[in-house]
């Protein structure tokens, strides 16, 4: 009992607002895991030249996101080929690289689309460990003081077929990840302290009879997924939420056991990470048919009947999450259509349109929406009930990950490099 009272007492935590800027940015999307920041500072205008604290660059080709504990960021980076992934640390006040190692050498790589990179998913950190996994290729806990390796996962069998995307999950002593390829699809808990499963679930939709046609589906693109899953508290208890291909499911966080589950049939390779809010789930179909679900948690099975509140079938994005802020949800489509729905019912407020192909999520902070896009640059809007763009900023090359906050500066990994940006005038 004791167990269960704090950890929802944690959960419930997650989804407050902070009492003052977080310092710490330890997974995807931030403290929130929805890419909600309460820095009221953040910089407005920047560039290569412009409120740049430090620039530093880092070797490889990944997509993942950095995390902040203290004074450390981490981050994965990868070769081009795949046969080396690394850790790599970086000293948050100056942009010295502190870490630099090799975890895993892979003889023979997965195949990965030229699109994506073998280092994509984003690392999770905690007070004096660090967990950082490139998929099925391996998975490893570090000992943030050194960079010592406490153990390694290399035996999880899953084909990424485009390679891996899907960041971990840290909660109450488990390092929770999704594993959805064209072969095996699944989620799994480890015991964060020694690596070894806790429990893992095999996703429980039927792959082979999905066709809206009643023809057959059920192969490559139409079983793999790249979304992270998502803690959830729930009627007193911690649930994970998880997207996989052509289906969304609620989880027992203790055990694994699957809830509830929505099924779309015409949608696939579902990216997204869900956003929780206001009552609902928020979830993206993927590719295929695209569209936004608001899903009320609650039941048991399949759900699609009961639960599913309301659907958005236009410009609705495969990669970038939502921002869900004060009962509204901002989005861009993969193509820079950037639109504002409520929350509540789908209705939308606005749209409008920005510069550039757009893959990462973006970042809320101050009253404004970060949207960072494929060629470098980062259009800031005003949140709000209408379309009002403030500034567009341009980085020295492409940005595919998500943005860290820490204090009232970003940290931004583009292609080539990471950047401290802060505005000068707020020291």
């Amino acid at each position: 009992m004791q167990r269960l009272f704090s950890t929802v007492i944690v959960a419930a935590i997650v989804f407050c607002s902070f009492a003052h800027a977080e310092e710490n940015w330890p997974q995807f999307r931030g403290p929130t895991g929805q890419g909600v920041s309460d820095a009221k500072n953040l910089p407005l205008h920047f560039s290569d030249t412009q409120n740049v604290k430090w620039k530093t660059a880092i070797h490889g080709k990944a997509w993942s996101s950095p995390v902040i504990w203290k004074d450390q960021i981490w981050l994965s980076a990868a070769t081009a080929d795949g046969h080396e992934l690394s850790a790599v640390c970086v000293d948050k006040n100056t942009g010295k690289i502190l870490i630099d190692q090799v975890l895993f050498h892979i003889e023979t790589p997965q195949f990965c689309i030229a699109f994506n990179s073998y280092g994509s998913p984003t690392p999770c950190i905690e007070e004096g460990r660090v967990y950082i996994t490139f998929g099925s290729a391996g998975t490893a806990c570090l000992d943030t003081k050194n960079g010592g390796v406490l153990w390694r996962r290399t035996d999880f069998v899953c084909n990424h077929f485009r390679g891996p995307g899907s960041s971990p999950l840290l909660w109450d002593g488990l390092l929770i990840m999704n594993f959805d390829g064209s072969d095996f699809q699944f989620i799994v808990a480890l015991d964060k302290t020694t690596g070894k499963t806790v429990w893992k679930t095999p996703r429980s939709i039927d792959y082979k009879d999905l066709g809206a046609d009643g023809k057959p589906r059920g192969e490559g693109d139409f079983r793999k997924a790249f979304s992270t899953p998502r803690l959830m508290p729930f009627e007193g208890k911690p649930t994970i939420i998880s997207i996989g291909s052509h289906a969304s499911y609620c989880y027992d966080a203790f055990n694994g056991k699957e809830i509830w589950r929505t099924e779309y049939r015409d949608g696939h390779s579902g990216s997204l990470t869900p956003v929780v809010g206001d009552g609902l789930v928020y979830i993206g179909t993927g590719a295929g048919a695209t569209e936004l679900w608001a899903i009320k948690p609650g039941g048991h099975g399949v759900v699609n009947d009961t639960n599913v509140v309301w659907k958005v079938k236009k410009k609705v994005p495969t990669r970038p999450s939502p921002v869900l802020v004060d009962g509204l949800l901002y989005m861009t489509n993969d193509a820079g259509i950037v639109s504002c729905v409520d929350a509540k019912s789908g209705d939308e407020i606005w749209h409008g349109r920005i510069d550039g192909k757009y893959s990462a999520s973006p970042l809320y902070g101050g009253g404004r929406i970060y949207f960072f896009s494929e060629d470098g640059k980062v259009a800031v809007l005003a949140a709000g009930r209408e379309f009002k763009q403030l500034a567009e900023n341009t980085l020295d090359a492409g940005i595919m990950g998500c943005a860290a906050v820490s204090g009232n500066a970003l940290y931004i990994r583009t292609k080539t490099s990471l950047y401290r940006i802060e505005d000068a005038g707020q020291h």
